[in-house]
Formats: C-alpha cells, structure tokens, sequence
C-alpha cells in the first residue's frame, strides 16, 4: 500500500510492506508449488492472473494473515507488488470472482495426484523421513444451512456433504466437514490430506489413507499410528494382509479390556518403566513415570496386546472420579429439593427417571451412584365438620403420596476402577516392536491435535465465507498446504538450531528465550519489514531498505535464506 508523504511539492516518500513474504516465498519456490499448480490447475482462458497465481495469492494470506476472500484485493496492495505472487499489473485483477473461479479450478484438478507430488517433494527437497505416518479427523462447523450439499455431483465430482455429524468441537446445533489429516512422525510434517462429510464415520476412512500412504511411499511397510478408530476387523485385516503395520488404542468395549481389568484385580503385572521424568508441569509435583505391560494373550485378531500405565494419568483420573461423583450428587440434591416443593412439575415415575439418568450419564457415573426412585407419605388430619374444634371434634387422616430419590455410593465399584486407574491398552501387529517402542509410537500421536489447533486458531479456518461445498474443499486444501509450509520453516530452524549447538532463541515477547520455536513466532518477527522509497515525478531517487536485527539476520541465517529476498528489485 502506497503511503505518500509530500516533503515538498516534488518529492513524495512512499512505504512497501515486505512482512515475512520473502521468507515464505523462499520456502514455496524450494518445494516447487508454484510449478505443480500451474501444472495442475492451467489457465485454459487468457487472463491477467492465472489460477496458480490466484491460488498462491490464497495461500499467502492464509499463512500471514488470514482474510475473507473478497478483501483479498485491499491485502495484495497492502504489501509491495510481487510480494503475493502477482507485479503491479496483476494486482488489480484480483477480484473475490477470479479468486473463486480458481477454486473451482482447483476442486475440478486431480488434487490427489497434486497432493502426492507435493509429499514427494516435501521427501526429496527436505528429507522428510516416511517411516511413521500418524493419523486423526476434526471437524470443523459451519454456520448456515447448506442445503444443496448433500454430497452433490459438481461439474462431474462428487462434494463432500455438510451436514449434522458427532462435533469434535462440541457444536452438535452447526453442520460441519470432516478434515482428516495424516503427518510424518519426522518433525510432525502434515503430508497427507482429505476432506469428507460431515457425518462419515473415522473407522471408514483409514482404509483409503492407508493406501494413499502406501503409494506416497513406496512401500507397505511403514508404521501407521492412529487411535481407536483404526481397532476394526475390517481395517486391521486390511493392512495386515497388504503387509503394512500399524498401532492403535483398543476401545473400552473390547473383551480384552474387560478381561485384563477383571484379572488386576488379583494379580500384580510385571511392568517395565519406560519414563520417570519430572513433572512436566509443578516443579515440586509427583514424578511422570510411565509403564508398560505386554499381555500374555493375543487379541481376537492375533495382535500383540501392550498395556500402559501413567502415574500421572492415574491421579488425574480418580481426581475426576471425585469431581464427577460430587457434581452428580450435588445435581441429585436439587432434583430432591424439587420433589419436595409444593410446586414440583416432576409429577410422573418416567420424568423422573428421565431426569436422574440424564444427570448420571453427563457425570459418567452410573457404576458409582446407585439412585432409587421411592414414594414419601405425608398425613394431614382435618376437622370433618366445619366450625370451632372441641373435644368432641371428629377428625380425618388424608395421605398425601409424593416420589423422593435415594441414592448411595457404590465403594466396590470404585474400588474395582481404581485398581486399573490411568492404564489403557495398546495393539499392534508389529512383534518385533517392543513394549517400549509401542508406546514412543503412541506417544506422537497427540501432536496431531496441536496440528489441528494451529490450523483452527493461528489459521481461522472457520467461519467460513463461501456457499458452494466444492469451494469449500478446495479452500481447505489450501490451508492443508499453509499448515505444510509452516510445519517446514518449524523443522528447518529446529534442526539448524541442533546443528549449530543453539538450545535458545529470544523470540518470545520481551526478548524471553524459546527452546522450541513455531513459525508463528518467526513471522511474527518479520510482521514489521518494510522499505521506503523516495521518488520525484515518475523517477525513484532512493530507496530506503529493511534495515534488519541481528536476530533477525541470525533467523534468516539459520533458514538457508539470503539477507538480498528482504531487498525486491525496485
């Protein structure tokens, strides 16, 4: 954006807005995106902005900052031409109508075919390692009726359908879309991506991820990490049978379960500490220590059983078993209190029931609190006549019948729980994998959710701005490739960090340390970048550079990039 500031009547002082994007653009042109979008999504019609211009200029702003798309055009000025992917001629051209219609170029591309050359060049460019893949969905809602997506035929592609499905955003009242996304265990590197519909259930759609994988690598034997979705016949069979491996958490409905926490009760398991750590949280808490335990038996599938145990994950879980248990109660008394009042609207047997069920199925506490429904007599004597009571008064007894609730703490129950607190199982096919390696498999898995945080938080991937599904699908693959490119510029510094012996960098506000430092951190830091220009008529006579910081120069140092990407040609 052009800021003039008139120092006399013919010389005007002008400032460009670099920002981070010479930083960002030096890691697209090294994975080559440009190149693949143009090959993927052509330019069938002569145009000023072509679609992968248009789509880059998308993908810029969903990494630096995100913005509906028809303010798109007021942001590219924002910023000095060439920033977005787009001269000084283009940026006009950049209308919300272009910009959709690239999207609907890009939802009409094989984006399956563009998103594994994509991960192969993430492999070969960066040396993303591809032996562990670790898998997991969002969703994420919508606000509107989208009443035409309803898994549609656009254009000859099927759309995902928005619709009602369990919200894993605790939404149940919005539709939504399942984002399903796989990362390498490598540095977390999102590397796969799908969008599917809003109700598709997640033990449906591992089979298709998995050979995605298997074709993006290569090869079946790669170890395939998800949770407890992935524990069905049907896709354990699969991959097993296709020579591939895999861990997943077995469900609590499992006979194994059962069985395993039936047997504690009398036994004592030979556990393996795997961690004793500090607490990662209170300096003077109790110890992380963490246990492993490879059952004696197979599962029903011929699969190798390990089961965890977290001291930490025990304390939680009984401290939550009181919290519940004393909510629960606390709920049961006001139900009580109502029974009681003369104006209770809790009339019939069902609508209690109802209400006391409700009450332990929120709280989760139905084995520990034992209710039962009970009738409560009251008598009232009144004078059979009317008139001043005497001795010889005549009086009568009526019986009032009102329901009550009684309950009492089932301590056996808590008992039997107690025993197996904090202790979940672990399956696998793998039985070279030892119990430990089990686990330190599992144990990447939640770094998944911080993918699917970023995404939501730094990212705004919602609300969403657009009525048509295929747009939607498109867009989302394009803040999939945001979420790489960020995920990139993590690992890059991380490991130029380990090379070069730096355990610190003062990014944090106020010049504080960061051991661990996030893209979001490192833009931040180049957010400010600008240069000046001092001109006279249609002649620049100086151009005022980004004057950079030594952390800054020691960033771009450590990413491999040249100090000349923060001084554009004029």
């Amino acid at each position: 954006m052009q800021v003039p500031a008139e120092i006399n009547s013919r010389l005007v002082l002008s400032t460009e807005r670099l920002g981070p994007l010479p930083l960002i653009n030096h890691f697209l042109q090294r994975l080559g995106l440009e190149e693949l979008l143009d090959r993927y999504v052509p330019t069938d019609v002569r145009g000023a902005v072509s679609h992968a211009r248009a789509l880059g200029v998308l993908l810029r702003s969903i990494i630096v900052e995100r913005e509906p798309i028809y303010r798109q055009n007021e942001t590219v000025h924002e910023f000095a031409a060439g920033m977005f992917g787009v001269n000084a001629e283009q940026m006009p051209h950049l209308c919300d109508d272009r910009l959709g219609r690239a999207l609907d170029q890009l939802f009409d591309a094989d984006r399956a075919a563009l998103l594994t050359e994509v991960a192969l060049a993430v492999g070969q460019r960066f040396g993303v390692q591809f032996d562990e893949f670790h898998n997991d969905s969002t969703s994420v809602s919508v606000c509107g009726q989208y009443g035409a997506a309803s898994g549609r035929s656009i254009r000859g592609r099927t759309a995902p359908a928005i619709t009602y499905g369990h919200s894993k955003a605790h939404r149940p009242d919005l539709k939504q879309l399942l984002f399903i996304l796989t990362m390498t265990e490598d540095a977390h590197i999102p590397i796969a991506f799908r969008c599917s519909d809003g109700n598709a259930s997640d033990s449906r759609t591992h089979i298709e991820t998995w050979n995605t994988l298997r074709a993006l690598a290569g090869r079946a034997d790669f170890l395939y990490v998800a949770d407890s979705k992935l524990c069905s016949r049907e896709n354990m069979d699969y991959i097993d049978r296709a020579g591939g491996r895999f861990v997943t958490v077995m469900p609590r409905n499992r006979l194994e379960d059962e069985e395993f926490r039936r047997w504690i009760q009398t036994n004592t398991p030979d556990w393996e500490c795997v961690w004793d750590r500090p607490n990662p949280r209170h300096a003077d808490g109790p110890r992380d220590c963490w246990y492993v335990y490879r059952a004696e038996l197979l599962s029903a599938e011929v699969c190798s059983v390990v089961w965890v145990w977290s001291s930490l994950l025990t304390l939680r879980q009984e401290a939550r078993r009181r919290r519940n248990i004393a909510a629960a109660a606390e709920q049961l008394k006001l139900v009580r209190q109502r029974l009681a009042g003369s104006k209770t609207r809790l009339r019939g047997a069902a609508e209690i029931d109802l209400q006391v069920k409700n009450i332990l199925d929120k709280y989760s506490v139905s084995r520990y609190l034992k209710v039962n429904r009970t009738v409560r007599e009251e008598h009232l004597y009144r004078q059979a006549r009317r008139g001043r009571p005497g001795p010889e008064t005549a009086y009568r007894k009526i019986t009032k019948r009102r329901f009550d609730i009684e309950w009492s703490t089932d301590e056996e129950a808590i008992a039997y729980d107690h025993k197996s607190d904090g202790m979940y199982p672990l399956m696998t096919n793998d039985r070279k994998l030892s119990a430990a390696d089990v686990l330190q498999a599992h144990k990447g898995q939640p770094m998944i959710e911080k993918r699917f945080e970023q995404i939501k938080t730094v990212h705004e991937i919602a609300p969403i701005f657009l009525k048509n599904e295929g747009r939607i699908e498109a867009l989302f693959t394009l803040y999939f490739l945001a979420l790489l490119v960020q995920a990139l510029i993590e690992r890059e510094l991380r490991l130029a960090m380990q090379r070069e012996n730096i355990t610190e960098l003062p990014l944090y506000p106020e010049q504080r340390d960061c051991e661990r430092p996030t893209t979001e951190q490192i833009l931040r830091l180049f957010s400010l970048a600008e240069q000046h220009k001092l001109s006279q008529g249609a002649h620049t006579l100086q151009v005022f550079k980004v004057e950079l910081t030594d952390l800054q120069r020691q960033l771009l140092t450590l990413l491999g990039i040249s100090e000349q990407a923060f001084q554009p040609e004029s």
